[in-house]
């Protein structure tokens, strides 16, 4: 066995990147990798000697159950709003983010986040008033989902970046992190149960579409009919404009009878004109998309109003007549601040 320069902690490695590491520091091969793979993964705590590839072998499984330590986030805090749960997360370094666990007929949904905090400062969204306090590692990102998962005994099916953070920011480790959901070893999430959001940051979307990834789902928060609107709901526009976020939408590898997903925030008396509902749709026009219509979830101190059931209605009625294809999303986790755009991770001494 060799000495290791960072701990081998299985939430950061795709199965081929443990084997090799597991090979040079414990000098076992593709069986035995494999089995601790999938005991860790399988496990809350892990029992390394049940597996019988580690028979005969209790020193080395009693130093995989020493060294295999995933370091996760601590779950301080459950918020409920009927079966929909809010969960607060303390980081290694004190800091705190939220996932959402949204119960499903059959299985459930994991919201995640990407980052403590956020710097794309979009103006409706309480996660902006914290500004970014850091990108959050591969581990992190999966420690969510193992949390869920693994810890908890969830049915996790779903996994929707859509928490804390803009994933595209972090690059990097997002796609790292996917990597490791995605692998049949471990979590075993497939790209086709994975949704990603963006604010719109077209140079990411580009290098996420560079991976061939058809079967990823990628969702646009676009929530404006034209570039004014949207410069001033959401800077990151000033820099991608309409027109750049479009184009590269438009090079994004769909598969066969695939689509992307567009959520519209509706604001009222800011982007809910009928205009506004003629100007998306012809935006949208040479995309293939499903627009999920979100009525504003309000932020703390917000200056923005919610629109009335009525203009929602009425706003999805002007979109259909515009042969948009609309899903109305129903208010979830408003009351205890779950819903999109309210998430904000509290600091050590908040809890």
């Amino acid at each position: 066995m060799t000495e290791r320069s960072t701990p081998l902690n299985p939430l950061s490695l795709t199965f081929g990147e443990f084997a090799d590491r597991f090979r040079r520091e414990y000098g076992k091969g593709h069986d035995q990798a494999a089995a601790a793979y999938r005991e860790f993964f399988r496990n809350s705590p892990p029992d390394f000697s049940a597996p019988k590839a580690f028979a005969n072998m209790s020193e080395l499984a009693r130093k995989l159950a020493a060294d295999l330590c995933p370091g996760l986030p601590e779950l301080v805090t459950e918020t409920r709003e009927g079966a929909l749960c809010k969960w607060g997360l303390r980081l290694g370094d004190g800091l705190m983010i939220e996932s959402v666990v949204v119960p499903m007929t059959n299985h459930v949904t994991l919201c995640i986040s990407s980052q403590a905090g956020c710097r794309m400062g979009c103006a409706f969204c309480e996660t902006a008033r914290m500004g970014l306090r850091r990108n959050l590692t591969a581990a992190e990102i999966v420690g969510q989902v193992f949390t869920a998962k693994v810890v908890r005994g969830l049915n996790i099916r779903n996994i929707v970046f859509m928490g804390m953070g803009e994933p595209l920011d972090n690059f990097d480790n997002v796609v790292q992190a996917i990597r490791v959901m995605n692998d049949d070893r471990g979590l075993a999430i497939a790209h086709r149960h994975i949704t990603l959001s963006t604010a719109g940051r077209a140079d990411g979307i580009r290098k996420l579409a560079a991976l061939g990834w058809p079967n990823l789902h990628l969702a646009v928060s676009l929530n404006a009919p034209d570039d004014r609107i949207r410069s001033a709901l959401m800077p990151v526009n000033r820099k991608y404009p309409m027109a750049a976020l479009r184009d590269a939408l438009s090079a994004w590898p769909l598969k066969k009878n695939g689509t992307l997903f567009v959520e519209y925030v509706l604001i009222r008396d800011v982007n809910d004109r009928p205009e506004h509902a003629r100007q998306v749709a012809e935006y949208l026009r040479p995309l293939k998309v499903r627009l999920n219509l979100i009525p504003y979830n309000p932020r703390s101190e917000s200056p923005f109003d919610p629109p009335s059931e009525a203009g929602v209605l009425q706003f999805r009625d002007w979109l259909v007549r515009e042969r948009v294809f609309v899903r109305l999303r129903t208010a979830k986790g408003r009351d205890i601040m779950a819903g999109c755009g309210q998430l904000a991770g509290r600091t050590l001494s908040d809890v």
